[in-house]
């Protein structure tokens, strides 16, 4: 689970199978007090990977600098570029997005759904759970 600002807007490509994909960087800040009491600060930086239709609501509603809740898996890839040096690579793949304090709003899980509709996702099997019914 992250909380960040969006740190490009979206990249979206398909895969060869036709399947689309959205990108995009997501910045984290945490603080802390050191042993002398100086306040600090680190942002760390994380790509971000989506898949199936919520690719449509970040398309749409997703910009630089909005702040998302997002929840996934870590997933670790290689790769070698033109002179076959390898780069390492970590995306969490999200199958969870709440947009905070964005003008789009709503509540997105991995099987998407229109704006303000509120829906979670069971990512195990797709569908979508209304919000009122949570118990709490």
């Amino acid at each position: 689970m992250l909380i960040g600002n969006i740190g490009n807007d979206p990249e979206i490509r398909a895969t060869a199978s036709g399947a689309r994909v959205a990108k995009l960087s997501m910045a984290t800040n945490r603080t802390w007090s050191d042993r002398s009491g100086e306040q600090q600060e680190k942002t760390e930086w994380h790509r971000l990977t989506f898949f199936g239709r919520v690719v449509d609501v970040v398309e749409q509603y997703v910009k630089k600098g909005d702040r998302l809740f997002v929840e996934g898996r870590i997933e670790y890839s290689q790769t070698q570029d033109d002179q076959g040096v390898t780069r390492y690579w970590t995306d969490i793949v999200v199958n969870e997005m709440v947009m905070l304090g964005s003008t789009g709003g709503g509540n997105y899980g991995g099987g998407g759904g229109p704006e303000g509709e509120g829906a979670t996702s069971n990512s195990d099997s797709g569908s979508t759970e209304p919000i009122d019914d949570l118990p709490f």
